[in-house]
């Protein structure tokens, strides 16, 4: 699976390895994934969804279904 938060949008980013002799190689920097259930109250079901934790945040502060409305206004969400 994709290293893509289903939230957020978030993926990958790349960026270079910098050594003290100032050698550049090429590195990712991945985002901090967290598979994770949720409850949803109005469908009385849980869902699994792969979220980085800035957005486990997001959804602690502004609540699952708000938070997966926007979600899939932008596209990101496949549940």
């Amino acid at each position: 699976m994709a290293r893509v938060c289903q939230i957020t949008g978030k993926r990958p980013q790349v960026g270079n390895n910098v050594s003290h002799s100032n050698n550049k190689t090429r590195r990712r920097f991945l985002p901090n994934l967290q598979k994770k259930r949720f409850y949803l109250p109005e469908e009385d079901k849980w869902i699994t969804l792969k979220v980085s934790t800035s957005a486990i945040r997001t959804i602690n502060k502004n609540g699952i279904t708000s938070v997966l409305k926007k979600a899939r206004e932008n596209g990101n969400v496949l549940v």
